[in-house]
């Protein structure tokens, strides 16, 4: 298989891969195959083998130091996948009413065998979002307007932030945090104000209430920086 062939004829392995590279990368961190093994709960020999197809078909480039990146192609392939994933998710959360986090498993299982009639059909009916639910970009689509990201776990107390995104990869490897996330109304769009910080966590003030959360739930969450105007 080349990196020309169809999404539909692209084994589902292969794309949980480019899938799981292309969150990685956009996280800022560099994927490599211990990496991708604990994403993918499976072993490295699996890894190492699913990656040399994924190379010999011009998908990745695997350096020296077993450091991976999506090829041109590559990265056309998993912006497709991804692309395809976020906009079932928000069918299931804005029209059929399912929580985030199942959602997310939802749309993982939906993915691979729809066609592309339907999928284009979905985001037509809803009326083509920009972002996931959970506020991370659709592919090809235009960035929201806004400031600068930072991580909410970087904000000083008394600081206030319009929250952005939350983390792909926090939300994949901690799924009971869009749990927690969803039942706090911690969500795109909505303001938040660190009250203080301790090692117990953060407590935040949203709406007319205040809550906390622990330091990995806090590093899940992007906000808009409180330091720079809004461009």
């Amino acid at each position: 298989m080349s990196a020309a062939d169809p999404p539909h004829q692209r084994s589902e392995a292969a794309e949980r891969y480019l899938e799981a590279i292309y969150y990685i990368e956009h996280e800022g961190e560099v994927p490599r195959p211990g990496r991708l093994a604990e994403w993918l709960g499976v072993s490295a020999p699996t890894v190492t083998v699913s990656l040399q197809r994924l190379a010999r078909d011009g998908l990745v480039r695997i350096a020296e130091d077993r450091s991976v990146e999506l090829t041109d192609s590559g990265s056309d392939a998993a912006a497709t996948i991804v692309r395809r994933h976020r906009i079932v998710e928000r069918w299931l959360t804005d029209v059929l009413g399912l929580d985030w986090a199942t959602a997310d498993l939802e749309a993982a299982q939906l993915t691979h065998g729809m066609s592309d009639l339907v999928l284009d059909r979905l985001d037509d009916r809803l009326g083509r979002p920009n972002t996931c639910p959970h506020g991370n970009l659709i592919p090809g689509r235009t960035p929201p307007e806004g400031r600068r990201l930072v991580r909410l776990v970087d904000l000083a107390d008394g600081d206030h932030a319009r929250v952005a995104r939350i983390s792909e990869v926090a939300e994949h490897e901690a799924p009971q945090l869009l749990h927690i996330l969803d039942q706090r109304g911690i969500v795109p769009g909505i303001e938040v104000g660190v009250v203080a910080r301790s090692a117990a966590g953060w407590l935040l003030q949203a709406g007319s209430g205040e809550f906390q959360i622990d330091r990995t739930t806090a590093s899940a969450v992007w906000v808009e920086s409180p330091a720079e105007p809004l461009g």
